[in-house]
This record gives C-alpha cells, structure tokens and sequence, in this order.
C-alpha cells in the first residue's frame, strides 16, 4: 500500500462493485467521494465520509483534483479530524490565498477543540485564562494587553455572579479582561466585545447533577473557547478594529462556602436576583460580562455559552441557537452562518421574556424551578441575560451553542468539542 493514501471526488457512481447510493468508494491508495447537485448535501457527505475514513483508521490523507473548493476541503477536515486533533489533511493544490484561509482555520478550530476536550484537572478559571492569553498573544503579539481579576477582587469590584458561582471550589474565579488594540491609542472606541461563559467545571453546585450528567461538564466553558477562537481567527484574517474579550471563568462545586438555593445577589446595575437553581450558574456569570461589556461601551455585543439543554432540545446537536431582540443583527448573522455552513436557527426572544423567572423576593430569579426551566427554558435564560444587556439589548447576540460538543462520536463530528461557530462570531468581527 502505497503511503499516501489519496481522496478525491467524482460526480460519477463509480465501480459496479458498490450500490448506488454509496457515497465513499475505497480502495487501498486511495478513496473517492462521489458528489451531487445539491451543495448543502455535498458537504454534509464529504463531511461524514472524512469521518468514515477516520473509523477505518486512517491518520493521514492527501485531497487530490480540481473539485475541491475551501468549503469541500473544510467540511472533509471536519469529519476527518479525530478527538485528540492528531489525524492530518494535505490540501488540494489552490491558491495561497485559499490555503492560507484554510490553514488558519485548521489551527483555530484544533486549539479551540483541544481546551473544550482538556481534563478538568488540566483546565481551571485561572490555567483556562493563561492559555487564552497565550494564543491570543501569538497572534497578535504587542496589539494584546491582559487583566485578570480573581478571588476575592471580583467581589471588591462588584462582579457578583462569577464569585458567587466560583467560591466554593479551591481553584480561584476569574474574569479575564483581554483588550486587542491594533491602533495602540488607548482613547480608541471598541468596536467589539465577546462574553463567553468560562465554568471549567458544573457539578451543579446543591442543585447537583446526576453522575452521567456531569461527566462531560468541561465542556461547560465551551462559550469562552468559542469567542476566544473567532477573535483569534478574525485577528488572523486582518481585523483592524479594537475588540475586548470577557472570559467569566469558575468551577461551580459544593462545600460550606457555596452559594445556596434562596441566596439573592445584588449586581452592579442594582437588579437584585434570586437563586432558585445552582445549576442555572452560566447565566449568572455572563450577566458580569454583559455589564462589564457595557462599561467598555462597545457598540457590538456577543456571548456565547453552554447554556441550557433547552436549546439542544429544540435545535438539536448540529445547529447552535441565536437569541437577540435586534432584528438586523440576528438576520446578518444568520446570513454569515450560511455563508460559512455554520448551522443556526433563531429562536424566541422578546423583552417580556425578562419576566419570565418571577421572584416574590428579588426583581428576578435566575430560573424557574421546574426541570430544565420549565417550557421555554432556552429563550427564558436569554431572557434573564437581556436584563443585563446594554441599550435595551440593541447591538446584543446571544448563541447558546448547543452544536459545540458531542459526548459520543456521530456521523458527522469524532467525539468531544466541536468549534462550530466561530467562523460566524469571527464574520461579524471582519464587519464591524
């Protein structure tokens, strides 16, 4: 067997050999991905045929011909890329343009999947924000300054929801501040910031999760590695403008110290909040982020965060859901995710959805207590987070990225992390 083992695609069904409905003809140098006039489909097979290709135990594989568009060429590296990021696609010959662009999303997507995968032992608030800073500095070198503000000091500078959540594990909470100035002029307005929901672990604190439910829960600062990858992304496609990233980082356990069902924080916009679920955390951290990005003033607003299992209730694993009350936002951004097959569907949001988690003891609660938040748990939790959101929520975006990880491998994705979505995020940066 020769050792370049080369995949390539046809438009025709090949040997009489395979029925007619295979998609994936191999042979021992070399696969062929047979092809349609449906592009949608076209790349939702070659994806899955990279990831046949990986089951069959392949490490490495050359795309040879002329039919390989970037789009092609992506979806295959999508399917074809194993959990540990260690299996490698040789691009078709294109331009330098064309293999620049896909390069570059190769190493985003591989280092945003490998911190989502890391043990909760490797990543904590304090070791996830260094390793953020680290990328983010490689990329934009000087145009990068960092604050990191943890422990007790949130509390001293009034960010309750991070501390409260984070207190109680033995590994400090964070909110990490990373300020990409490429003018160098400190005055410079920000054009941007990302809020991305950093809890490294969720064991749900008292309202505590089942063994099973909590055995993938570092993911949980799946939103924080999404918008930390789209920035370094957009950084390396050219990004001109100034953007803040908002990391609101901490463990959610359980000792004497942790918050409690019934507690009410008061934050720094004076709204006082019940806790009526400690496993409805991720909201309350973000809700710090949402208020610290509107002390920045930034005219454009984007969290993104594991939020609720409501959403991938209703979108399920391959799309993320899109919450925001500003309509020409929401369109745009779900014109770049088609634009870049990044699967998103807006679900329901107005501003009475900021009443939907009554309180008879605070203006609100942080849920509702009934399993999952009741009916509508997903556009209730955007609805909590729209309280904080700067001008009435204009300018804001919520993704609640239910397609960011996938406990068991599927047709599509190996398991673990995914990085859909921050070619989208990275889009919005690029026009602005």
């Amino acid at each position: 067997m020769s050792s370049s083992y080369t995949v390539q695609l046809t438009e025709s069904k090949g040997s009489s050999a395979w029925k007619p409905s295979a998609i994936l003809n191999t042979a021992d140098n070399g696969a062929t991905i047979t092809t349609g006039a449906n592009e949608a489909e076209n790349l939702r097979q070659i994806q899955k045929a990279g990831r046949q290709l990986d089951n069959l135990g392949l490490k490495q594989v050359d795309l040879l011909g002329e039919n390989w568009s970037l789009e092609r060429q992506w979806a295959f590296h999508k399917g074809f890329m194993d959990t540990r990021s260690t299996n490698q696609v040789n691009w078709a010959n294109h331009d330098a343009e064309a293999l620049a662009r896909l390069q570059q999303l190769a190493d985003v997507s591989n280092w945003t999947r490998e911190l989502i995968n890391l043990p909760p032992n490797a990543i904590y608030p304090e070791s996830l924000a260094q390793r953020v800073i680290e990328k983010l500095s490689a990329v934009a070198g000087d145009a990068i300054n960092a604050t990191i503000i943890k422990g007790d000091e949130l509390l001293e500078q009034g960010w309750i929801g991070i501390h409260s959540v984070g207190r109680a594990s033995q590994k400090d909470p964070v909110m990490l501040v990373l300020d990409y100035n490429p003018s160098g002029d400190a005055s410079a307005p920000t054009a941007a910031a990302l809020v991305g929901k950093g809890i490294t672990f969720d064991s749900g604190g008292y309202s505590i999760k089942s063994s099973e439910g909590m055995l993938a829960m570092k993911c949980d600062m799946g939103g924080a590695a999404t918008v930390a990858g789209a920035m370094a992304l957009a950084i390396q496609a050219g990004l001109q403008k100034r953007v803040q990233l908002i990391l609101c980082c901490a463990e959610n356990l359980i000792d004497g110290s942790a918050y409690k069902l019934g507690d009410i924080l008061t934050y720094k916009n004076g709204l006082t909040v019940e806790i009526v679920n400690t496993d409805a955390e991720g909201r309350l951290v973000l809700a710090d982020g949402l208020l610290k990005a509107g002390e920045i003033g930034a005219e454009l607003i984007i969290d993104a965060a594991t939020l609720t299992g409501a959403a991938q209730v209703a979108v399920g694993n391959e799309y993320n859901a899109l919450f925001s009350v500003d309509d020409e936002l929401a369109t745009q951004s779900l014109q770049f995710a088609a634009e870049h097959n990044e699967l998103l569907w807006r679900l329901p949001l107005q501003n009475w959805h900021k009443k939907n988690c009554p309180s008879a003891f605070a203006d609100t609660a942080n849920s509702r207590p009934q399993k999952g938040g009741g009916a509508g748990g997903a556009s209730n939790a955007a609805g909590f987070l729209l309280n904080f959101a700067p001008r009435d929520g204009q300018g804001w975006l919520h993704f609640d990225i239910a397609a960011a990880y996938h406990n068991q491998a599927n047709a599509m994705y190996a398991a673990g992390a995914t990085a859909h979505g921050i070619r989208t995020i990275a889009q919005h940066l690029l026009t602005i």
